[in-house]
């Protein structure tokens, strides 16, 4: 290595959050962060990355990073084949956490909650406006599952094309949506000296309490 990893580090001085920037409930924080990271963020980053933790029957965590894909009121969307690694580790426990890093502006959220799947409506509504090419990766992917080679990939994304040559194809059914309810989020800003800004948000009986916690 080049440089010692211990003399790696950054300075973080940018901007500060005080209690007074901060709203009651946490879901208008996010978005204002959230559509400050669309402006801000320049290429690779991609600001609905995030990365997201389940843990398994063995309780053994894992995590990846994934896009988020909808957010509303009731909480963060993202999509994926449900007989996959993590689908199965969220039938096992169905709790997970996710974590957004916007590095331009020195800020990260850390969300945590009960997962739960969306509707075969709203699953099929995103299927449908997403490209071909991952539309039928849906189908000829066996996620998470060994395979050969790449070729045996190609193989399968072939068949799946010639399956759907004469129709377009539709949402299958080990194909879907989970919704993370938070329970709690975390936005993090940067500070000079390691001293950073953490405003925790913790739902007690259906009512969101904002508290500061020490960096």
């Amino acid at each position: 290595m080049t440089q010692s990893l211990a003399d790696m580090r950054r300075d973080y001085t940018r901007d500060g959050l005080a209690e007074e920037q901060a709203p009651a409930e946490p879901f208008a924080l996010f978005e204002q962060w959230f559509a400050e990271a669309v402006k801000t963020e320049q290429a690779p980053v991609e600001a609905n990355a995030m990365t997201l933790a389940t843990v398994d029957a063995e309780g053994r965590p894992h995590c990846r990073v994934l896009l988020l894909k909808g957010l509303d009121a009731r909480g963060f969307t993202f999509f994926t084949n449900y007989q996959s690694a993590k689908g199965q580790q969220l039938l096992a426990n169905p709790f997970a956490a996710m974590t957004f890093f916007w590095p331009a502006l020195e800020r990260q959220v850390r969300i945590e909650g009960r997962v739960e799947k969306v509707t075969a409506k709203e699953s099929d509504d995103y299927y449908q406006v997403r490209p071909l090419g991952s539309r039928l990766g849906a189908w000829a992917s066996p996620q998470s599952q060994v395979i050969a080679d790449r070729q045996a990939l190609q193989d399968l994304l072939e068949a799946t094309r010639a399956r759907f040559a004469d129709s377009q194809p539709e949402c299958p059914e080990h194909w879907g949506g989970y919704r993370l309810l938070p329970e709690r989020l975390e936005f993090w800003q940067g500070r000079a000296s390691r001293l950073h800004d953490r405003l925790n948000y913790r739902l007690i009986a259906g009512i969101w309490q904002r508290e500061r916690l020490a960096p």
